[in-house]
């Protein structure tokens, strides 16, 4: 089916559905006034990277123990599951699943809204902005990562973070969250990845954007374009961010939308919540589950504007799912295997570092030890930082024995990840994406038509559809400018990697 039939079919869909809008739509999920169903004035989209339906009976099961919540802020307006496949692979990568999301077309791993013949393809943000309206991408990771570059940039390597961050700063976005300062600074500057002497920080000021880089200068924004980017390479964990220095998740979206919410042609803004993806690849259930609550945290946010205004409309879907977490395992016991019907938060509770606060005090232990030492005093150093940080306290004489086997190597990241999981009773199936279908959310106009199991395509269509945005017009006039190609700089890490 072309991306223009399936637009037909949209539309169609929009006029049958609205005949049907009395009978389907629950009373809290259409305001009482506002446009049309099908016609919201702005549209807040959440891409929750790498969070699939086990992260969300996690994230559930830990507010209903420890703060007496009893459902996420997501739970009251799930309407359905998205197929996440890419054109080369049944699991797909961020590139692929975000490019499905912000153009409407299937495309494969590693490219960044472009076609399988590496030609550009028109996005929601851009044309939102042809359009007029106020446009925003707000990301955890660094704003060059692949699911913000998917919606304002056009190059066949995700990889190519300094093409695509010289790109973001002329897409005319109102608003730019993230991390990333590294590819937006020259190679002169101290960790700058950059390959030239381009400063796009000083690029983006003569443009006309405001120039923020913590917590309190975002604070003091009244008016846009801005460009906030708070670390180097990707912002901290929510575990381990330091609330002085960088904004939550929840407060550079309310920022954002703030700031947005002034265009009286309305708005659309991409929100990504990172790092829920970075944590999985990590197998770190501690991080990853605090990611998932700041990101509950910041769709509390946007249902706050959308049910105060009546014409936004909040979608949120990841672009896959990371990890394969499961809740329940088998635990080897006497000698045998056993499934255990249970899974304990409270061992996630008393974490309060990711693994890699862990592993950074583990060197700073190892660097004090004296010169003449043993590997059990490497041991020990590791064992210290556990029950610190980790609140693990009685580690077994095999489990010493796997992490001296594991010292001074990456292995002892999965070491740590299995000690954790085996007292939490949880368990990972891989460090990478997996082809699981995700949760699709939806609240506002146009909310019906984001029901039952559907394909991530068809998110891009219907969203362009309500926004009533011509996609095929401006792919047509990006590929008669199109100058794309694939510098020597675009190698990266593998695809499912979150470096």
């Amino acid at each position: 089916m072309t991306h223009a039939t399936r637009r037909t079919l949209v539309s169609g869909a929009l006029v049958f559905l609205l005949g049907l809008l009395p009978l389907t739509t629950p009373v809290t999920a259409q305001p009482a006034d506002g446009p049309p169903a099908s016609e919201p004035k702005n549209v807040i989209l959440f891409v929750p990277d790498g969070f699939g339906p086990a992260s969300a009976t996690m994230a559930r099961d830990y507010l209903r123990h420890y703060r007496g919540v009893h459902q996420l802020a997501l739970d009251s307006i799930q309407t359905g599951s998205v197929r996440t496949y890419s054109t080369s692979s049944r699991v797909t990568d961020s590139a692929a699943g975000a490019t499905a999301y912000a153009t409407g077309v299937k495309t494969y791993n590693g490219a960044i809204a472009v076609d399988t013949l590496k030609r550009p393809l028109g996005t929601l943000l851009q044309a939102a902005e042809r359009r007029g309206m106020a446009t925003g991408l707000v990301a955890t990771s660094r704003i060059t990562h692949a699911t913000p570059a998917s919606f304002s940039a056009h190059v066949p390597n995700r990889w190519m973070e300094n093409e695509i961050a010289a790109q973001q700063i002329t897409s005319g976005a109102d608003v730019i969250l993230g991390g990333g300062k590294r590819h937006f600074v020259p190679k002169s500057t101290e960790g700058s990845k950059r390959k030239d002497d381009r400063n796009l920080v000083t690029e983006a000021r003569d443009a006309g954007y405001q120039f923020v880089s913590d917590r309190a200068g975002l604070m003091d924004v009244s008016d846009g374009p801005v460009l906030g980017l708070f670390s180097m390479s990707h912002m901290d964990y929510e575990i381990d961010r330091d609330p002085d220095a960088q904004p939550s998740l929840a407060e550079m979206t309310e920022k954002a939308l703030e700031l947005v919410s002034a265009d009286e042609d309305g708005y659309f803004i991409m929100i990504e919540a990172s790092r829920i993806d970075h944590a999985g690849h990590s197998n770190d259930a501690a991080a990853h589950l605090q990611d998932i609550l700041a990101y509950n945290d910041a769709v509390a946010v946007a249902l706050e504007q959308a049910r105060s205004d009546g014409n936004t409309l909040v979608v949120s879907v990841s672009d896959h799912e990371t990890g394969g977490l499961s809740l329940g395992r088998d635990i080897e016991k006497d000698g045998s295997v056993e499934g255990v019907y249970a899974w304990h938060p409270e061992v996630l509770h008393r974490i309060h570092g990711s693994h890699g606060t862990m592993f950074d005090a583990v060197s700073e232990g190892q660097k004090a030890l004296p010169a003449e030492t043993t590997r059990a005093d490497s041991v020990n150093v590791v064992t210290s930082v556990l029950s610190d940080i980790a609140g693990i306290d009685d580690i077994s004489d095999t489990e010493r024995t796997k992490i001296g086997n594991a010292l001074d190597s990456y292995a002892l990241n999965f070491v740590v990840s299995d000690m954790i999981e085996r007292r939490a009773v949880i368990g990972w199936t891989t460090r990478g994406h997996t082809a699981v279908d995700v949760n699709l959310y939806a609240y506002g106009p146009g909310r019906n038509l984001f029901q039952g199991n559907i394909d991530n395509t068809e998110v891009g269509d219907i969203l362009s559809s309500l926004m009533n945005l011509d996609l095929e017009a401006l792919t047509a006039d990006l590929r008669d400018n199109d100058e794309t190609e694939t510098p020597a700089e675009a190698s990266g890490p593998s695809v499912g990697s979150d470096e």
